[in-house]
Parts: structure tokens; C-alpha cells; sequence
């Protein structure tokens, strides 16, 4: 991949090497998509109240987002394996755009899930592909890239709570229309994003090379049952920051009697650290190895998580901080490892984990939302920072050691 990106002629922007241009545009297009994305938590309180919503209901305008979000990025993944398609980052922001621009409106709860569907699509074709390009920039360094392009998505879930903080909840509905001037600018980003990408193909082509770095050597039964582990490892960490990220200010607001916008500043304190973690996890994944890096995420995480519902506001507030640090340092290894596992497959096995990453989480949702109708907020926290446990079983991973690339296939 390195001798296709340097032969390339006529494109500035295109770098031998690891190419940190694309790879930081990416991760910012990733902040601007998922910042729109976390608005949609961060909303809750506010239709809660003006619609007179139950929990149920937002766990299901949750479900619908999050089902929407996940669904199609196996086989956009898939599809794009075979036939990529470099401008379809864009147009797929332009699916936000519209369903953005339509929940500033929506007058009822139907709209209202029709409008967070139309985001969910958005994000259904930008994550598998984007995932793609991030690996063709990452010159070898494939946690690094995978956690500079995830680390834009939590910063921009991290951020879109705080901006929901200051500008929709004081204005709001309406104000959620102020955020497609994010998708417009993603749009524009992405056109270029674009153009790298078709440049990298078109030379892959002439040189008729596939766009593969090497083989994975482990039996088929081994890979199966590695993809199962990671899949339990999605479940517990996305049932979990589910929990946290759609309930987590109702907890404070209930248990502790803060305002729903110093809730939102919690919130954000969480997602900031659930942001930083990922970039930590990257340069630790390509350093140590990514399975240590995992097993850490699991041990470091349990401690805190189980006695974050027995402290007061303020350690509960360093516990989740603490939590979501180490707990999101995981999440670039798995994907990473996971396309290790199939290396001539990877935008359907990123859209395979970004998409259950979306599923789970709405399922999760959807599940503590139904719980908490009736039991109560305080017991599905209780019963959700059991949940990163589940994740001892990556004690059984084995290690992932690619073989060579491929040769040149000729034509």
C-alpha cells in the first residue's frame, strides 16, 4: 500500500507512508457525524418533558436510531469491499443532513423516529467506508489510524451533549437545526476525502494490486471463535456505555437533585474521557499488542464501574470518568483485530462492529428504558456496571500474527 500511495502523481495530499492529512480530515468528519449523532441522547430530557415521553419511548426512539445505525453497515461494508465507492461518504451526510433538519420540526413522536432513522442511515454509510480509508492512510500503523478516526467520533459524542447543553436546551427543538451547518461541512470535507480515495484506486488499478496487507494464518475454528469473543465484548462495553450515556443524566438528576444541564456537563466529562481513551488504546494497541490492551480495558475498568452506584456525586463523577477512560482504550483494538482476523474483508467486518457498536447500544437502550418503567433508574444503573465482566473472556483470544502480503496478482 505504501508503493501505491507514493507512485501516486498529481496529488499533493497524497503521502508515502502513514498519511496523517486524511487521517485527521477523517477523524474530524467522524467528531462533526457523531456529535450530530449524540445531540439525539442529549435531547431526551427536553421531549421527555415536552411530549410527555415515557422511558420506554425514548429507549425506542433510541432503538430506531440505533437499528438504523447498525443494519446496513455489514453489507454497505461488504458491497464496498468489492465496488468501493469513494463519494458515497458524502452522500451519505447528506441522509443526516435531511433527518436533522426534519427533527427540528417534527411535531410527534412518529416524525420524530422517522427523523433520527434518516440520521441512522447517514451513519450506516459513513462508518464501514470511512473505516476502509483510515486503514488505506494508515501506512502500516493500523490501531494508530483506527484511533485517530475514532477519537474524532467520541470527541463529537463528547462535544454534542455540551452543545445540546448551551444551545438546545435553553432554545429548544428548533436549535437542533443549527447542527446541519456540521453536516454541510462534513459534506464538503468528505468530496475531498473523496478525491484521495479515487486517486488511490485508480493507481491500485493500473498497478493491479489488491488493496490488502497480508493473510491471517490461524484455523477457521480459531478465527470463528475469536470473532464470537469480540462479539461479547461489543455486548458488555455497548450494553454498559448504553446505559450511561442514555440514563446517565437521569440517574444524577434523580439520585443527586442536579439540574438537567449540570447533568449534560457529567455526561460530557464522560464521553470526554471515553474519547481520550480511544486514542490512548491505539498507541498502546500498535505498541504492546492489541489483546493486552483489551484484557486492560477489562481489569482496569470492573473496579470502577462496580463501585461507581455506591459513591457520592462527586466520586461518582471521577468512577465514570475513570470508567469510560479505560473501558473505550479497547474498542480501536477490537476492530483492529477483528480485520486482522479477516484482512481481505475489512469494510464488512467494520461495519460487522461498528454496526453491532450502534445495534447493541440501541438495544441496550431500549432494554434499560423498558427496566426502568419498572423497577427504577437507580437499579438499571445498579445492574449495568455488572456488565463490563462479561468481558473476562478475552482471556481465551489467541494472537493474531498476519502473514505476508500477498504478491502482486497479475492481469
Amino acid at each position: 500500500m505504501n508503493r501505491i500511495v507514493s507512485k501516486l502523481k498529481g496529488h499533493p495530499h497524497v503521502v508515502k507512508g502513514t498519511a496523517y492529512t486524511i487521517l485527521v480530515t477523517m477523524g474530524v468528519c467522524h467528531l462533526l457525524n457523531d456529535m450530530i449523532q449524540s445531540v439525539i441522547p442529549a435531547l431526551y430530557p427536553l421531549l421527555k418533558e415536552k411530549f410527555s415521553f415515557t422511558f420506554a419511548q425514548i429507549g425506542i426512539i433510541t432503538l430506531v436510531f440505533q437499528l438504523t445505525s447498525s443494519i446496513f453497515q455489514p453489507f454497505i461494508g461488504l458491497y464496498a469491499d468489492k465496488h468501493p465507492q469513494p463519494y458515497s461518504l458524502s452522500v451519505g451526510m447528506c441522509f443526516t443532513l435531511t433527518g436533522l433538519v426534519s427533527l427540528a420540526f417534527a411535531p410527534n413522536f412518529g416524525l420524530i423516529l422517522l427523523s433520527v432513522a434518516l440520521i441512522g442511515c447517514g451513519s450506516s454509510v459513513f462508518h464501514p467506508e470511512a473505516s476502509r480509508v483510515a486503514q488505506m492512510a494508515s501506512g502500516g500503523r493500523k490501531s494508530l489510524a483506527q484511533s485517530i478516526f475514532q477519537v474524532g467520533g467520541n470527541g463529537g459524542s463528547a462535544i454534542g451533549p455540551l452543545l445540546a447543553a448551551l444551545i438546545v436546551m435553553p432554545y429548544g427543538q428548533h436549535a437542533v437545526g443549527w447542527f446541519a451547518l456540521a453536516a454541510l461541512l462534513a459534506s464538503a470535507l468528505l468530496v475531498r476525502v473523496g478525491s484521495w480515495y479515487s486517486a488511490v484506486l485508480a493507481e491500485a488499478r493500473t498497478l493491479h494490486r489488491k488493496l490488502q496487507t497480508g493473510v491471517c494464518t490461524l484455523p477457521k475454528r480459531t478465527v470463528r471463535m475469536a470473532m464470537g469473543i469480540l462479539v461479547l465484548m461489543i455486548f458488555s462495553k455497548y450494553f454498559f456505555n448504553a446505559c450511561m450515556t442514555s440514563y446517565f443524566t437521569f440517574y444524577l438528576m434523580e439520585k443527586f437533585g442536579i439540574t438537567a444541564q449540570q447533568s449534560q456537563f457529567c455526561l460530557f466529562a464522560y464521553l470526554a474521557a471515553f474519547a481520550i481513551g480511544t486514542l490512548a488504546g491505539g498507541f498502546l494497541g500498535d505498541r504492546y499488542g492489541r489483546k493486552y490492551v483489551i484484557l486492560f480495558s477489562i481489569l482496569g475498568a470492573a473496579p470502577f464501574t462496580l463501585a461507581m452506584p455506591h459513591l457520592n456525586l462527586a466520586w461518582t463523577l471521577v468512577t465514570a470518568i475513570l470508567s469510560g477512560l479505560i473501558i473505550a482504550s479497547a474498542f480501536s483494538a477490537i476492530v483492529v483485530y477483528a480485520t486482522d482476523l479477516k484482512p481481505d474483508k475489512v469494510g464488512m467486518v467494520a461495519g460487522i462492529f461498528f454496526g453491532l457498536m450502534f445495534g447493541l447500544g440501541g438495544i441496550g437502550s431500549a432494554f434499560f428504558g423498558w427496566l426502568a418503567d419498572r423497577t427504577s433508574i437507580e437499579f438499571i444503573f445498579k445492574v449495568s456496571t455488572w456488565l463490563p465482566l462479561l468481558g473476562l473472556v478475552a482471556f481465551a483470544l489467541p494472537d493474531v500474527r498476519p502473514g505476508k502480503p500477498k504478491q502482486p496478482v497479475a492481469q
